[in-house]
């Protein structure tokens, strides 16, 4: 090798970088690789599993079907082995709908028939946020368990008669709080908590957009709708408030994950700035929550524009002393339509997990908790307690407004 061919050992060094240089060093047999740097990132796909078949078979049916979270709770019962056999509606073209999508299921004339029918174990509800506690009070009474859409409670009293029907007859009252429990990556979020990968929980940040009309042809609308929303919607009486009804989802996720079994509100506002023809109407909400075991903030509104592509931009950040989760549940905006997706954050990485091969346990750990008299797929007392702190939050909330409402 001739002179004018060797680089300067000064020159050499200085012209890579620290991973230019760690790739020139040579490779030994047998080496482990490298472990992560500070900083790295790794993508990874949970893998496809096929789907189990349910262990377990009941009969079930649905009374009232108000909001189209029914669908979802009835296919979530299906995926556990619940046959639907029955289905009573209070709105015709509702009915209508859903005999087109469930054409073998039987019309019931009236509630009664559903209450007072022996062979049905479980029935399922989305009727009109007010009505659902009642109903369920009913069905607990007459040897049935019960699967409300959120809310499942709206007042204090309501509660009261819950917890007091289900001491004396030892019935399920559950409610579909699917925010969690029907998104894979907020199930993913619980698993990895478990599992101890961010240590101890300290805080729940939920942020919790909603799209209040969607664009024609979606679900949300009925006979007698008002701006594309029933007429109940607009009514706090009955939707039950925004930290009451859709807040529930959220305080739900704050006791469950920073796993508290005492809790209490610290504040709560609500207001509604930009729908002043619904005076009753909440369109903007926020309440910050303290637990035994962490601390939770959340924030609810109805402002999610069409621009987005779906009904809402759902995040949930969960702070841990040893790293920490967000959650990008409906979409990665302005990236990818694609949900589900959780990030994570450790002492050694950030990983990107597209959650959306998991499979959800909730619909059969439900049917196993009818059959077996558990509470698996949701702890009766945590679900009661989410409800209690969203109904306090609405009832205690400040009412706020700010200066250019009059002027919008």
């Amino acid at each position: 090798m001739d002179a004018d061919s060797i680089i300067p050992r000064r020159e050499f060094l200085l012209s890579l970088s620290a991973a230019g240089m760690i790739s020139a060093l040579p490779s030994f047999a047998g080496s482990r690789p490298p472990l992560a740097s500070p900083g790295d990132v790794r993508e990874e796909v949970l893998p496809l599993l096929e789907d189990t078949t349910a262990r377990y078979s009941i009969k079930f049916a649905v009374c009232g079907i108000s909001h189209p979270h029914i669908y979802g709770m009835v296919e979530a019962v299906k995926r556990g082995g619940g046959v639907l056999v029955k289905v009573w509606a209070l709105e015709p073209d509702l009915r209508a709908s859903f005999q087109k999508r469930y054409p073998d299921v039987a019309v019931a004339a009236t509630q009664e028939e559903i209450v007072a029918d022996p062979s049905i174990q479980l029935v399922l509800s989305s009727q009109i946020a007010s009505e659902r506690a009642p109903l369920g009070v009913r069905c607990m009474k007459a040897g049935k368990d019960f699967l409300s859409d959120k809310p499942g409670i709206t007042t204090l009293d309501q509660l009261r008669e819950v917890r007091e029907t289900i001491a004396s007859t030892g019935r399920i009252y559950a409610i579909m709080y699917s925010e969690r429990l029907e998104v894979k990556a907020a199930v993913k979020a619980g698993e990895l908590i478990q599992a101890g990968a961010i240590g101890n929980v300290i805080q729940t940040i939920n942020i919790a957009p909603h799209q209040i009309r969607q664009r024609p042809g979606s679900d949300a609308g009925s006979a007698g709708s008002i701006d594309g929303r029933p007429a109940w919607f607009w009514r706090d009486v009955q939707f039950g408030g925004i930290l009451c009804d859709i807040g529930s989802h959220q305080v739900d996720q704050f006791l469950y994950y920073t796993g508290s079994t005492q809790a209490e509100v610290v504040a709560s506002q609500i207001a509604n700035v930009r729908h002043p023809s619904h005076p009753q109407f909440q369109d903007f909400g926020d309440m910050m929550l303290r637990g035994n075991n962490g601390f939770g903030y959340v924030r609810l509104d109805w402002f999610t524009p069409y621009g987005l592509g779906t009904w809402g931009d759902g995040r949930l950040f969960i702070l841990g002393t040893e790293g920490y989760i967000e959650v990008r549940k409906y979409t990665n905006v302005a990236v990818s339509k694609q949900g589900n997706l959780l990030f994570i954050v450790d002492q050694k990485e950030a990983r990107c997990i597209d959650c959306n091969n998991l499979i959800l346990p909730f619909g059969p750990q439900f049917v196993s908790d009818v059959v077996n008299r558990t509470h698996t797929a949701q702890d009766q007392a945590q679900c009661l307690l989410a409800a209690e702190l969203s109904i306090k939050a609405q009832m205690n909330a400040t009412r706020a407004h700010l200066g250019w409402e009059s002027r919008a």
